[in-house]
């Protein structure tokens, strides 16, 4: 009788029949997944096997205005400003007031550089700065009193998206994507697109994962080239030589967990490895757009010569939330260089608003407008931010009146859209001419506690521990505004 013979002699034989390099990573981990191989992994999508309560939502697009964008030239209809033209705020607010301001040049008070109107059936007031968004007004919720607690960008741009003015803090696409995982395994939970024209400032600070397990840092994309940095073999490098640094890198990690235990970072990275293999299979399909009808492609306004990069970058966020992902982030605005490439419309407020408006107005109006045909945004949300406002006076000599507005972190507006909010509705004021917040104040804490809430996460129970301390998203404080929930 024939004993019977193994198929391969050893698992080396194994891997390289089925092909070298990152394609045997990848063999490997789908049937680890499909348990060909048995496998005891978690397979939980995060830290929550259920939510704390029923989620509004399940998935979050971040739309971030870097630089400040004017709450008194979008959102913040104040009609007194017409009629207080030229002068002085404390004349405006019939009061004594000591302007917070970050440059100090406190001018006269300036009417608003666009023109104000209620759209939709809800009737909110938006100026024609922006007239795509104008048309799903009654899918937005206006917040009109945010206030911030620093008036300088890059710490102002950290409590937006982490809830402290401190780097190194997770922001909050990594509390979602710690909490509640990815839907798919061959995408990571959390996506950014920087603005194609630079990073904000910060860099990846702003997308960090902080004390957060590494995987649930938010990895860039990009809408337009190579959509990801290394996934693939670079040129030059043979599939056994690939294999051989693999194997090497195994060996070393195995060895490591050996010597100290398991450590999150390096698990983190072997995960990415595997998550890596897997993406190459999908990353392909899903930035292909020539898969996109035209007037899909028109709807958001990809080929216009303003608005084409972050037509792309919205369109590719709606096919990556099909796909799984949870949470999307999209900079609209980098750093402060010259000439200045953000809201920040210190010489030139309407100048810089125009450019900026006219990149960004059509797609996030198309991406709303797609979402909600393909019945996707009833159970997401979408956030349009910014770290603070800007003055309704100019920044200038106290006696003039110049075309600028400085920095204002004392009252600004921000909206948010999807099922989870009641739409077509505002929430909170500022004092009559925009520049403080008055009745029903928003901090960051409460609106990442809102935020949280939607997605079926008590922001109080949502914790890591780190330097002997339960870290959370909110610190030590933030209600959520039930008010605009749906």
């Amino acid at each position: 009788m024939t004993t019977p013979q193994p198929a391969f002699r050893n698992r080396r034989e194994f891997l390289k029949s089925i092909q070298y390099g990152i394609g045997a990573t990848a063999a490997t981990t789908m049937m680890l997944e499909d348990n060909t191989l048995g496998s005891n992994m978690d397979t939980r999508p995060g830290i929550l096997k259920t939510p704390h309560h029923p989620a509004k939502a399940k998935r979050v697009i971040q739309i971030v205005l870097t630089g400040g964008f004017s709450q008194v030239d979008s959102f913040d209809y104040k009609p007194e400003l017409a009629t207080l033209h030229g002068k002085t705020l404390n004349e405006g607010l019939g009061r004594e007031e000591q302007p917070d301001v970050f440059f100090g040049k406190v001018g006269r008070l300036r009417q608003p550089d666009f023109n104000f109107a209620q759209h939709g059936e809800s009737g909110l007031w938006i100026s024609d700065l922006f007239p795509h968004l104008c048309t799903v007004a009654d899918e937005l919720t206006i917040i009109n009193s945010m206030y911030a607690e620093t008036s300088n960008h890059t710490p102002a741009t950290f409590q937006e998206n982490s809830g402290f003015r401190l780097n190194g803090f997770p922001v909050v696409g990594s509390w979602a994507s710690y909490g509640l995982g990815s839907e798919t395994r061959d995408l990571p939970s959390y996506v950014v697109f920087p603005d194609t024209r630079s990073l904000p400032a910060g860099g990846s600070i702003n997308w960090t994962n902080g004390f957060l397990p590494a995987q649930h840092q938010g990895v860039v994309m990009r809408s337009s080239g190579i959509p990801i940095d290394d996934l693939a073999i670079p040129n030059g490098i043979s599939t056994s030589q690939e294999f051989a640094t693999r194997s090497l890198l195994n060996k070393l990690n195995e060895n490591l967990n050996a010597r100290q235990g398991p450590d999150n970072n390096l698990t983190a990275r072997i995960k990415s490895y595997e998550l890596a293999a897997r993406m190459q299979r999908v990353v392909p399909e899903i930035t292909d757009l020539g898969r996109e009808s035209q007037a899909t492609h028109d709807l958001y306004g990809v080929g216009d010569p303003a608005a084409n990069d972050f037509a792309r970058s919205c369109l590719l966020t709606r096919r990556l939330l099909e796909h799984g992902v949870r949470f999307v982030q999209l900079f609209a605005g980098g750093a402060f260089q010259s000439p200045r490439v953000n809201w920040d419309g210190h010489e030139d407020c309407k100048k810089n608003h125009q450019r900026e408006a006219g990149r960004i107005d059509q797609p996030v109006a198309g991406l709303i407008k797609d979402l909600k045909q393909r019945g996707m945004l009833d159970d997401t949300i979408i956030l349009f931010t910014s770290e603070f406002g800007r003055t309704p006076f100019a920044e200038s000599a106290a006696d003039a009146v110049g075309p600028g507005r400085d920095h204002n972190q004392n009252g600004f507006s921000i909206w948010v859209a999807g099922g989870a909010f009641r739409g077509g509705m505002k929430y909170g004021s500022t004092d009559p001419v925009g520049y403080a917040a008055i009745e029903d104040r928003v901090h960051w804490n409460d609106f990442h506690a809102t935020i949280l809430y939607a997605l079926g996460i008590d922001h109080k129970r949502l914790t890591y521990y780190h330097n002997g301390i339960q870290r959370r998203l909110t610190n030590v404080s933030g209600s959520v505004i039930n008010q605009i929930l749906s």
